[in-house]
């Protein structure tokens, strides 16, 4: 993108902060098309580890049709490549493939400079239903050092994918695994009955951008998908109705509830830590300001009032402090608020200072960390601030940036970006020093990415 042109972009994110419909003029006019991974790089001194390829095992019922199964063991690979923290051997460097009760011979993974190895089984019981098995080995100790076993469906075998990288990646890193959760986004392509028309989808898929699901299409524009804590609802703003509103979606039944369409704009929503209320930004009192949403009873508690515009509000984790985008000291930056018993808020109080524009922020989940959106150097990029030292970073080299988001073990960020006039998703590791990973759209445009939490 030439200088000419992110100068035009900057007044549009400008227009975001003030009006919040710049994702409407950034969705591009290409079709829609699946996810796809791309990893650009690994990390030097990352771990080395063999997942050999799983052993399938037709059912003991002849009449019983076999199917042919996910590659389990790729899946695994690609799930802890992606972390910047693990190299897993491709399949030709292998010196063996033993099954899940052969005899390793733990010397020649030694020679092949591996310190640990998984190998596995995937069994058909009937035409629908599979038991998969994994080991982990200390191939330096020569012990077993983690064993599972899961019985699931067909469509539900990429998941105990992800669930057995969640086991090998805590056991083998102490962290708590992540991938198998899923993410948000939203999708802009166009109509193929009048291609200047545009259609809206809010979707969900896997943590690797796989199975990909329509929560809901509209030929108005949709924003800004929050997660419910425990993963089953969804709060977006629709402009169905012509304006903005903001509606909250079961994800199982598909059953929508409206639940802010105040005059003005109703925006911004994210779910506060317990599930109960929404943080949201409002201007039916003029300006735009945040307020919360107490969702069993519909009471609304302002939090800000300032003459200037108060928005994208984000929780910190133990649910007692409010981050928010303001303009308050003369351009964008990051404030922060606590939220008292009975509506006795503290003051907003600056917490980002260097750089002259800082928006969209987002806690880590153990609340140490920031991410947010800033300038440097003309482009806008995904930050990451040390709340204890107020140091801060910069992870990405891209320039539009925007929405970043952790994920539900704090050790990524998932965020949009801009790649060829197209809308991409990047997933950046803050501590590996691992460039970002790509999830794809062959065509179209997708926007605001969120991950979920924990299952």
């Amino acid at each position: 993108m030439n200088q000419d042109k992110l100068t035009n972009y900057l007044p549009l994110m400008i227009q975001k902060f003030y009006l919040l419909l710049i994702l409407i003029m950034l969705f591009s006019p290409q079709a829609y098309a699946g996810l796809v991974i791309d990893i650009t790089d690994g990390v030097e001194g990352s771990l080395p580890i063999a997942i050999v390829p799983f052993k399938e095992i037709t059912a003991d019922n002849p009449a019983v049709k076999s199917i042919r199964t996910p590659d389990i063991a790729s899946i695994i690979k690609a799930n802890l490549r992606r972390t910047g923290q693990f190299n897993p051997l491709a399949t030709n460097e292998l010196p063996e493939k033993p099954g899940i009760d052969d005899i390793v011979k733990f010397q020649r993974w030694k020679g092949a400079g591996v310190e640990n190895m998984v190998v596995g089984e995937i069994k058909q019981l009937t035409s629908q239903r599979f038991q998969v098995t994994f080991k982990l080995f200390d191939v330096y100790t020569k012990q077993q050092i983690l064993a599972y076993m899961y019985k699931a469906k067909f469509k539900n075998l990429r998941s105990v994918a992800h669930k057995i990288t969640d086991k090998i990646y805590e056991k083998l890193t102490g962290v708590r695994g992540d991938f198998d959760t899923r993410l948000t986004y939203i999708v802009a392509k166009n109509s193929l009955k009048n291609k200047k028309k545009k259609i809206y989808s809010l979707m969900v898929s896997e943590s690797d951008g796989f199975n990909e699901q329509v929560v809901l299409r509209s030929g108005r524009p949709i924003m800004s998908p929050s997660w419910s804590p425990n993963g089953k609802r969804l709060a977006y703003v629709s402009f169905e109705k012509g304006r903005s509103t903001i509606y909250i979606q079961e994800l199982r039944t598909g059953q929508r509830k409206l639940v802010s369409s105040f005059r003005g704009i109703n925006s911004a929503p994210r779910w506060s830590p317990d599930g109960k209320k929404l943080a949201v930004s409002l201007s039916k009192d003029g300006n735009a300001e945040v307020y919360i949403l107490y969702l069993d009873s519909g009471v609304l508690q302002r939090i800000t009032k300032h003459y200037a515009i108060d928005t994208e509000p984000a929780w910190s984790p133990d649910g007692t402090s409010l981050g928010f985008t303001s303009d308050r000291g003369g351009k964008p930056q990051i404030y922060e608020v606590a939220i008292g018993p009975k509506g006795k808020n503290g003051s907003p109080k600056r917490i980002t200072f260097e750089g002259k524009y800082n928006t969209r922020v987002d806690y880590s989940p153990d609340g140490q960390f920031l991410t947010y959106i800033t300038i440097e150097n003309g482009s806008f990029r995904v930050a990451l601030m040390d709340r204890k030292t107020g140091s801060v970073s910069i992870l990405t080299q891209s320039r539009l940036d925007e929405s970043p988001s952790f994920s539900p073990n704090g050790m990524s960020v998932i965020y949009a970006t801009e790649l060829r006039g197209k809308g991409v998703l990047e997933v950046v590791p803050v501590n590996s020093g691992m460039s970002p990973h790509r999830l794809r759209v062959s065509y179209g445009d997708v926007r605001e990415p969120s991950w979920s939490g924990f299952k």
